[in-house]
């Protein structure tokens, strides 16, 4: 369920339970509370990250969203968390975000200088770093504004064709891990990604294709906006819609549309 976090307890066996919501100390779910007024994005949540964020001994968990900030729900220990979450910031006092939205935190000491630093993929592509510069003394992370790691891969204009080949690194909605994945003692960084393959279908010129792509974007967008003027008409909007999905269906006419993914390696030097 979007927003919750579940939780497999292990067994002494080696076995897990089932899957459970996993609540705070109020015996409530842990859930981000967000305004009603503004979107539901902050509180859909991603990668729940199991971490001593503070230094006290106890596990925390740092977890990203839709909208692109970071929270943390502080440990209690023995598996329990406090239900108020805090908003991580950066060390000018505003929210720490990512490039982009669907934030993906991992944390590492990515520069090895004994402290705890915060990566993320993003929406965007690529890879970027929020530095930890805590001072001698300072148990919680003191963390810079992100900056890029790993650049975003080949971007193209929605509609415009894309092979495998033209790509030259994650293009979209990017997730990683770190990991020395070579044994060479230095973190090297894996990042899977979303990308759409999209080509001519068989029989169909490029010339053909672009002219067909642009009258078919024309009718969608048409229909798109049908969709959004018609938010209180029942049927209209049920017609719009309908007329939406006839639209999307025809683009495999002309086009051929492969929704995939990669997973691509960066060994550190």
């Amino acid at each position: 369920m979007a927003g919750l976090f579940q939780v497999l307890w292990g067994q002494s066996e080696g076995s897990f339970k089932q899957a459970a919501v996993l609540n705070g100390t109020d015996d409530e779910p842990l859930i981000i509370p967000v305004d009603d007024r503004k979107y539901q994005t902050e509180n859909i949540c991603t990668r729940p990250t199991a971490v001593d964020w503070d230094a006290d001994g106890d596990l925390d968990l740092v977890v990203g969203n839709f909208a692109g900030s970071f929270y943390v729900f502080n440990g209690e220990g023995k598996g329990k968390f406090h239900s108020e979450p805090e908003l991580l910031k950066s060390d000018n006092n505003e929210p720490l975000k990512i490039e982009g939205v669907h934030s993906d935190p991992f944390v590492i000491d990515w520069d090895g200088d004994g402290d705890l630093d915060l990566l993320s993929g993003s929406s965007n592509g690529g890879v970027q770093w929020a530095q930890n510069h805590a001072g001698e003394g300072q148990k919680r992370p003191v963390l810079k504004s992100f900056k890029t790691l790993i650049e975003p891969g080949q971007q193209v204009a929605y509609g415009s064709p894309l092979s495998e080949e033209e790509l030259t690194g994650p293009a979209s909605s990017t997730r990683i891990w770190v990991d020395d994945v070579n044994s060479d003692g230095k973190l090297d960084i894996l990042v899977g990604d979303r990308v759409a393959l999209l080509s001519p279908a068989e029989g169909i010129s490029e010339a053909e294709y672009a002219k067909r792509q642009a009258k078919w974007q024309k009718e969608l967008n048409a229909a798109i906006a049908a969709m959004r003027d018609a938010k209180d008409d029942a049927e209209e909007r049920k017609q719009a819609g309908k007329r939406y999905s006839e639209l999307y269906g025809k683009r495999s006419e002309f086009a051929t549309d492969e929704r995939t993914g990669f997973v691509w390696l960066y060994l550190q030097e």
